[in-house]
């Protein structure tokens, strides 16, 4: 990486844990802008780690605060909104929507809009500044050990609910007895961290948002790509841009930059 140089890459998994992980990533920074980033949730929650300096984080009295260098981050369902404090790198794990349950030990209600401390959990880990390959076989020698040691396991009826909701053109919900979708609720609170249906919303936002995050795309075509997943008209569109993102779609195209735009863009690098 040549001096001064962002860059983001994402690798995919081992076959162990595909079905667990989606994609691993890193992110370098030497000389990052110290704009704040906007965030917006994905669906997926994530594990990260800081080789360089930490991020500070805007809590809910507005004050920034800075994020622990090992992190979980639970399902988002408002926008992380956060600067850099210095150079920054980073590796992280994207888990699939369902896939952090047993990893994290907990149910994933717990970890919703939060970002729990994983600093003694990963005391010792050390993956190697300036060496994307080799911080990613770190991060899944001990992520493989993580899941040797422990049973991981994926609930068939969350996960097939997950796969629908996420569909390039999704159908509609299907329609369940109270009972059926209750006992949904509940198996989607502990292995998701949030309603099936606040997913889909989420899903259905993020087909737009990635859509905007493309360089040179315009307000006409960000209408077209929203019609396109699912919203009835543009007024509906930026209720969900102000929800997840807390700014409309135009300001954040024109304002965002550094990490936030690198892992919305479509345009990444995998290896």
């Amino acid at each position: 990486m040549a001096s001064g140089e962002e860059q983001y890459q994402e690798f995919a998994p081992p076959p162990a844990l595909r079905p667990f992980v989606r994609t691993v990533w890193t992110y370098a920074a030497p000389d990052p802008s110290p704009t704040i980033q906007r965030i917006a949730p994905d669906g997926c929650p994530e594990l990260v780690f800081d080789i360089g300096a930490p991020y500070a984080e805007q809590g809910e009295d507005g004050l920034f605060r800075l994020q622990p260098p090992a992190l979980f981050a639970g399902q988002m369902t408002r926008p992380l909104v956060m600067h850099p404090t210095g150079p920054t790198e980073l590796v992280a794990v994207r888990f699939e929507p369902d896939g952090a349950r047993d990893f994290l030990g907990l149910p994933l209600s717990a970890a919703t809009d939060r970002r729990l401390d994983m600093v003694e959990r990963l005391a010792g880990l050390a993956p190697p500044p300036g060496d994307p390959a080799s911080q990613v076989a770190v991060f899944v020698a001990w992520l493989e050990d993580q899941r040797r040691r422990t049973v991981w396991r994926i609930d068939p009826m969350v996960r097939a609910e997950v796969t629908a909701a996420e569909a390039e053109a999704p159908a509609p919900a299907p329609a369940r007895a109270a009972s059926a979708q209750r006992a949904l609720q509940r198996r989607f609170a502990d292995r998701v961290g949030v309603s099936p249906r606040l997913l889909r919303s989420v899903f259905r936002f993020r087909r737009v948002f990635d859509h905007a995050a493309r360089p040179g795309e315009d307000v006409e075509g960000w209408l077209e790509a929203g019609l396109q997943a699912g919203y009835f008209d543009q007024p509906q569109m930026a209720r969900d841009f102000r929800r997840f993102l807390g700014c409309t779609a135009t300001d954040w195209a024109r304002d965002q930059h550094a990490l936030a735009r690198a892992i919305a863009s479509q345009a990444r690098v995998a290896s």
